[in-house]
């Protein structure tokens, strides 16, 4: 209860930066909550007072006008929520040892210490720390969760189209790539991708023979099978550190890579082949999935 009523104090914090006459009170009830209240439980979350840690966040952002902008310190101080210089001047003093004057002459740090973590952010929001702490190697787990995630998505859109509509070539400039691609080649193909890997770490050879003409159904099948085992098989290499590690691809032709060259590998191709299908279900009146942009995706999943 007291993180998520901190959380909406400080989404209403962020909304009310350009409002100088807003007080503590104000934001209170816009989180509709007593003064009292919110006062407690935002002290007992960021150590600071509403009124205070908006005063300091305030202060921040002024000292960002100081530095960028050749306005009067008379309007600096006003935007800040101050009714004259000299209030201004003795606030930011006592935040950051010299008059605002002196410091637009020598500029230090912006920011003011705080046991939140939470600071102004050019050009005008906040920036709040994590609440927990992500390595890269959660990044690179979450980057193949959703690759999996969004072709499932992509085929629920596939599966309600024609035939003549997944048959359809889409016309493309880069050559080399999945030469007279469709919208059904490429769903197949990037499921495919993620099975022939599967069996590469497995040491077997992978059977291509399943992707031609492929129904959505079968797609759909294979996907639920290797999708959730392929993101699995990546989890525990990054958990294990073993990214280094040799996969050797079986076949006519014996191929050695390392499993993060593998994982780079898929996630390049799968972001191109998959901005293809995004276009090509837009162009049939299906949700167009931001492009596969994974950006909002992973933001919710934190």
């Amino acid at each position: 209860m007291t993180t998520d009523v901190f959380a909406a104090f400080v989404d209403v914090l962020a909304e009310a930066l350009d409002e100088p006459g807003a007080k503590a009170s104000d934001l209170a009830a816009r989180v509709r909550l007593s003064r009292s209240h919110l006062d407690r439980v935002v002290a007992t979350a960021a150590g600071e007072r509403p009124g205070a840690f908006r005063r300091r966040i305030l202060l921040e952002r002024a000292a960002y006008r100081l530095l960028t902008g050749p306005g009067h310190i008379l309007d600096v101080a006003v935007e800040a929520g101050y009714g004259s210089h000299e209030a201004f001047t003795r606030a930011f003093g006592r935040a950051y040892g010299v008059p605002p004057a002196a410091w637009r002459g020598r500029p230090d740090r912006i920011r003011i210490d705080a046991p939140s973590g939470i600071h102004f952010h050019p050009p005008n929001g906040l920036r709040v720390p994590a609440r927990d702490k992500v390595s890269s190697m959660d990044l690179l787990r979450t980057i193949v969760d959703h690759h999996v995630w969004l072709l499932g998505r992509m085929l629920d859109e596939a599966a309600t189209l024609t035939d003549e509509q997944l048959d359809t070539r889409i016309e493309i400039s880069v050559e080399g790539i999945d030469a007279d691609p469709t919208l059904r080649s490429l769903l197949s193909r990037l499921i495919g991708q993620l099975g022939m890997w599967h069996a590469a770490l497995a040491g077997q050879e992978y059977d291509f023979s399943v992707e031609q003409g492929e129904s959505v159904q079968s797609m759909r099948r294979r996907l639920d099978e290797v999708g959730p085992a392929f993101a699995a098989e990546i989890g525990e290499l990054c958990a294990q550190d073993r990214l280094d590690e040799l996969i050797v691809c079986p076949g006519e032709n014996v191929e050695v890579y390392t499993a993060g060259a593998m994982i780079a590998h898929v996630i390049t191709f799968a972001s191109y082949r998959r901005t293809l299908v995004a276009g090509a279900l837009h162009d049939a009146g299906r949700d167009d999935f931001d492009g596969g942009d994974p950006i909002r995706w992973i933001t919710q999943a934190r």
